[in-house]
């Protein structure tokens, strides 16, 4: 008999979160809020085992393809300070995914206003009973040039 494991809240919320994120198994994901380290667990498990919380990610450079925010129960205010430090880890062509508790239609605008605000696009969301979630990426800053 095998035992059976019960579905913690970082099971539910992964697979939307990857699926937003468009993750590989090859990219480099960096993993922030109160439960990162069972989350970046919760990934090795599944085989992305180039993924680190916040706690061993290292310096901020650019190394990161992709960031993974669970910021359930915690406060917006709190979110705009991380939000500012985590962007330095993510490479220029890196997504941002925030997982949030569902609230009020204008807490998702001011999460929306806020990553605008840092130069992100949001790409995609998803709305579930036990949260919600947005992904954005960087806008470009620099366009290729065409070739003359």
């Amino acid at each position: 008999m095998t035992p059976s494991r019960a579905t913690s809240a970082g099971d539910r919320i992964i697979e939307p979160m990857i699926a937003l994120a468009c993750c590989s198994k090859q990219h480099r994901i960096v993993v922030a809020g109160s439960k990162s380290v069972e989350l970046m667990l919760e990934l090795h498990r599944r085989g992305y085992v180039r993924a680190a919380a916040t706690a061993n990610c290292g310096h901020p450079a650019g190394q990161y393809d992709v960031a993974l925010v669970d910021w359930r129960r915690r406060t917006f205010k709190t979110l705009e300070t991380a939000l500012d430090w985590l962007v330095e880890f993510l490479s220029p062509a890196g997504v941002l995914v925030v997982w949030f508790d569902p609230q009020k239609p204008t807490a998702n605008q001011t999460l929306r206003v806020s990553l605008e605000r840092r130069g992100f696009v949001i790409e995609g969301g998803t709305v579930y009973e036990y949260g919600c979630a947005v992904s954005a990426r960087r806008r470009e800053t620099n366009p290729v040039r065409e070739a003359a």
